[in-house]
């Protein structure tokens, strides 16, 4: 196992109240595999990576609970400076905006470089010629040429194939990617992925794809988790969820999701909002925006069902979902 997060709670202390956005959250990820945490925005996935990473905004930030276990250490309890040579050099994580994450005065060179220079200890004209070796890698065009570039000066994609670099510069034995294909077209979304998929199997590094696009990840995933108002709802193995999703929060992210034989119908949305983290309804906090939602829904919250020995799913009425 190289990572296995246990009952992670986080919450956010703000004027206006208490904000849950991680209750209890669980999963696993072992090496050579790659992980999708899948739901809506608010659902705690980039909360729960960032605590993973150890780089939550502190305060308002707070981890109140749980465990975080890479390699066999509880990551949780380590000082900030034994958690600091972990970052980068162990576990690596890829921003979902690469141009507001890469600085704009420092050429590419230089920024790439630096993972060398501070975690190596090598020269500058070691780590450009590092930089230059990391660009190939994941196919920037005229490496050589471009290493002294400023990131303005690169396309959406190919920024996001440097902060791919980056990630990648040390190594690690986890990749953490936070919405990696957000703002780039259908056809850079595809290479993106294609790209992590074959670095993954290069490096036999575990892969947590962090997502609210069901679409990206059928191709690269192993097993999905999905997310909702801080908690797991269902976790199983990709092709498993695709073919009879056992949660109705899964299947209403399926029928989300553009498709060919749909067209010119008008396309399909989950009723209703996320719930306000402050104030989590009780009981199944999905109830309110769920078909088969019914009173004990609201009174109990319902346990991760064990559907079988590969998947769970947090639903009282787990089987009408399969069977529907």
């Amino acid at each position: 196992m190289l990572l296995e997060v246990r009952d992670l709670h986080v919450e956010f202390h703000t004027r206006d109240g208490v904000a849950k956005a991680v209750n209890g959250v669980g999963y696993r990820v072992d090496e050579g595999e790659t992980l999708a945490v899948l739901g809506e925005s608010g659902s705690g996935k980039s909360v729960t990576a960032q605590a993973i990473m150890g780089i939550l905004d502190v305060p308002p930030g707070r981890v109140t609970g749980g465990e975080v276990v890479f390699q066999g250490r509880d990551l949780l309890t380590l000082k900030e400076d034994e958690r600091r040579r972990i970052r980068g050099a162990e576990m690596a994580m890829i921003f979902q905006d690469a141009l507001s994450s890469l600085n704009p005065v420092l050429t590419v060179g230089d920024q790439l470089g630096e993972m060398f220079t501070v975690h190596r200890g090598m020269s500058r004209k070691q780590a450009r010629a590092e930089a230059v070796e990391l660009m190939d890698r994941v196919r920037i065009p005229a490496a050589r040429e471009r290493v002294g570039q400023y990131p303005h000066q690169f396309s959406g994609g190919m920024r996001q194939r440097i902060m791919i670099a980056m990630a990648l510069a040390l190594e690690p034995a986890l990749i953490i990617a936070d919405e990696p294909t957000t703002a780039l077209d259908v056809t850079v979304q595809a290479q993106v992925m294609e790209l992590l998929a074959e670095l993954r199997r290069e490096y036999r590094m575990g892969l947590v794809l962090i997502t609210h696009d069901l679409g990206v990840v059928a191709d690269v995933a192993d097993r999905i988790a999905v997310m909702y108002a801080g908690r797991i709802v269902e976790s199983a193995p990709v092709h498993d969820i695709y073919k009879a999703p056992a949660h109705p929060y899964t299947r209403g992210l399926l029928d989300s999701i553009p498709r060919l034989d749909r067209k010119g119908q008008e396309l399909y949305a989950i009723k209703g909002l996320p719930p306000n983290l402050m104030s989590i309804p009780p009981g199944c906090a999905f109830h309110p925006r769920c078909p088969l939602a019914r009173d004990v829904c609201r009174t109990d919250e319902p346990p991760l069902y064990q559907v079988s020995a590969t998947r769970g799913s947090a639903c009282h009425f787990w089987r009408e979902c399969l069977d529907d």
